[in-house]
């Protein structure tokens, strides 16, 4: 009886836990900010969360080039090209649909923000932040059907 209940334990456990990754994994796919003009790839390396730009409505700059990371404060990282930069790093799921300890590049500004992201369904929200949360931004993005 009791090696019976340990592995129904065992079971539900493993249940559990998939069920929790699955949650977790909801963010996972493509999302579009809120002017339209990028796409961004989220990803998961290990337990972590990553977003890169994926698709971009004007990849080019005045001369026709692909536009670069030239607002970075790095310079060895100016040339680097905008269109597969990763904005969003190292995000872990807190549970209950949020997701926190990360940072997001703004490749307008050369900034990198602290950040948290809540996710409602086909809704992205993002709170880029310095310091303390109270002391940000939010924009909400959506996901590419």
């Amino acid at each position: 009886m009791y090696k019976k209940a340990r592995l129904i334990l065992l079971f539900l456990s493993i249940f559990n836990f998939a069920a929790s990754a699955q949650k977790a994994d909801a963010i996972l796919g493509t999302w579009v900010n809120p002017s339209g003009e990028d796409h961004i790839l989220i990803y998961k390396i290990g337990n972590k969360y990553f977003g890169k730009l994926d698709w971009i409505k004007y990849p080019n700059d005045e001369n026709g080039k692909p536009k670069t990371d030239k607002k970075n404060p790095d310079d060895a990282l100016k040339s680097r090209p905008e269109l597969g930069l990763e904005l969003l790093k190292d995000f872990i799921f807190d549970g209950d649909k949020v997701y926190i300890d990360g940072t997001i590049y703004d490749p307008k500004s050369g900034k990198t923000y602290s950040c948290k992201m809540t996710i409602d369904s086909n809704k992205l929200k993002i709170r880029g932040y310095i310091g303390i949360s109270l002391l940000g931004r939010s924009e909400i993005w959506t996901r590419v059907k």
